[in-house]
């Protein structure tokens, strides 16, 4: 457990992930909770914050946390649903709002000299998000800010370091909301900033030791970012007794498996490359349905890694390289309110044959943090600026049934279209692109014939963490020159649309 934590109980807001997000750019370590598993150990939090939620504490839904080792022991913050069921259990009183309180709105009052509210001055822009608000202040509230529509915007209760808010500063709408965090987890808190890659990579490492000592390992490269990162990290903390796979599954971009493994020779890693395309294909036959797709590809991928796993003697663990969200958008932070989203391939461990320990280096980190410890470990900035790429790779991107033809259609566009944002100095600034092969043929003309071809969409999105995205504005001239090329250089394919979607209400995946 690191110290100086700080616990963020989650009632299941869309926001809950980015409150911890701002929290670690702080250089604070915090974890998520649901609000009815309360970790035993509270004496290793120095703070709480409670999330918003999408119930209401009016309702019969209320959502009731056990705060009676926090509140007054702790220093407590209160987001939006937290600040309005601190008011309602408190003596104070929530109703329906009059006016929607959601978007953004500027403080017109704060209370002058309160270390909550420092370096903050009125007219500061906040973003609201609620349909209920508080009409009387909670047993010994003090107001500290209020917006021209919400009179209780903000308040404190005296005699404890507890304070609520009715609007949400993790959110980039909320300007100066890193520095309210700031002041409750530094000023008011006093929680130390001690989280930094340095830190992660040195606990990590003598974790691991102590943890897996002298038992072998293996790891499952996919050429990305995230088990790269774990990979280095294991290798620095127990050497040869790791031992890599890296499995072609046939779904693999243009030419990647012989480059990721040229890659990963020069980086002093035990790396063993398996090429099982025809097993993938064989097991993906006429399968459609996304779910059955992803489980059929998790599957085969199980039993070639068996089988290679199994060249190697006394292996005791599995390590793999889960990250935060996948755990979150995977088991709902951990059973906790919010809304599971899809299946990952690599959350939830393997079926009872395999026998064997899981390790997961990065776990609690986001993949932002990834690229920031990648970097502390001195590897190749290339390598970390990678898009990410799905486990299930092309064969989430090949709508419908999957066949060794589409594969080809779809890795030759992948590789116009990545090779282009390269080239044209665009790469960089996007967070993922990819290329998806749509079950729709169209009519159209080359030469002077009549075609009948597949439907290509390109996606291209800018995030931070992979929870929330909006689609990229590329310019047009790229956009017609990509097409140009496509149309003309791959066979099979004769229309070409941009997808712009954003996430949430899409996913950045098709499937």
């Amino acid at each position: 457990m690191q110290q100086h934590n700080v616990l963020i109980l989650d009632f299941g807001s869309q926001y809950t992930q980015l409150i911890a997000r701002r929290v670690r750019e702080l250089n604070i370590y915090c974890e998520i909770h649901p609000y009815h598993k309360i970790p035993e150990q509270l004496e290793d939090f120095k703070a709480v914050i409670l999330s918003g939620s999408p119930n209401s504490v009016r309702g019969e839904s209320v959502l009731h946390p056990d705060l009676s080792k926090i509140r007054g022991k702790k220093p407590l913050l209160s987001v939006c649903y937290g600040a309005q069921y601190l008011a309602h259990f408190s003596g104070g009183k929530v109703a329906p709002s009059n006016t929607r309180e959601y978007g953004r709105a500027n403080l017109s009052y704060i209370k002058s000299d309160e270390v909550f509210f420092k370096n903050i001055s009125e007219g500061s822009q906040v973003w609201m998000s609620h349909s209920d608000t508080i009409k009387h202040l909670p047993t010994n509230g003090i107001l500290l800010a209020s917006t021209a529509d919400v009179e209780n915007a903000a308040y404190k209760i005296e005699g404890e370091e507890t304070f609520g808010i009715q609007f949400h500063p993790e959110v980039y709408h909320s300007k100066d909301g890193k520095q309210l965090l700031e002041n409750f987890l530094i000023d008011i808190a006093k929680v130390a900033q001690t989280w930094t890659p340095d830190s992660f990579v040195e606990s990590t490492v003598d974790e691991l030791r102590r943890k897996v000592g002298k038992d072998k390992v293996v790891l499952g490269l996919s050429g990305g970012v995230d088990s790269t990162v774990a990979a280095v990290l294991l290798n620095k903390a127990i050497g040869e007794n790791l031992f890599c796979i890296f499995v072609n599954n046939g779904l693999l971009r243009k030419n990647e498996f012989e480059n990721v493994l040229a890659q990963y020779e020069g980086m002093g890693l035990n790396v063993k490359g398996v090429d099982a395309s025809e097993r993938f294909l064989k097991a993906l036959e006429g399968i459609t349905d996304p779910e059955k797709k992803r489980k059929a590809i998790g599957n085969a991928f199980i039993e070639v890694f068996d089988d290679e796993a199994h060249h190697i003697e006394d292996v005791k663990w599995l390590a793999q390289g889960t990250i935060y969200p996948d755990v979150i958008e995977s088991v709902s932070v951990n059973g906790g309110p919010s809304a599971t989203i899809k299946s990952h391939h690599n959350v939830g461990g393997l079926p009872d044959f395999m026998k064997l320990k899981i390790v997961e280096p990065l776990r609690m980190i986001f993949k932002d943090e990834v690229r920031r410890v990648g970097a502390s470990l001195g590897i190749d900035p290339e390598l970390l600026g990678r898009h990410p790429f799905p486990g299930p790779g092309l064969g989430i991107r090949i709508l419908g049934d999957i066949t060794a033809e589409k594969v080809r259609i779809l890795q030759e566009v992948d590789a116009i279209f990545i090779n282009g944002l390269k080239e044209d100095g665009l790469y960089d600034g996007v967070w993922q692109a990819g290329a998806m092969l749509l079950p729709v043929n169209s009519v159209g003309v080359m030469g002077d014939e009549r075609t009948y071809e597949k439907v290509v969409a390109l996606r291209a999105v800018e995030s931070t963490d992979g929870m929330t995205a909006d689609w990229v504005d590329l310019p047009y001239k790229f956009l017609q020159k990509t097409s140009n090329k496509i149309i003309n250089q791959v066979k099979g394919v004769n229309r070409v649309v941009y997808d712009i979607s954003s996430k949430p209400p899409a996913t950045i995946e098709w499937e």
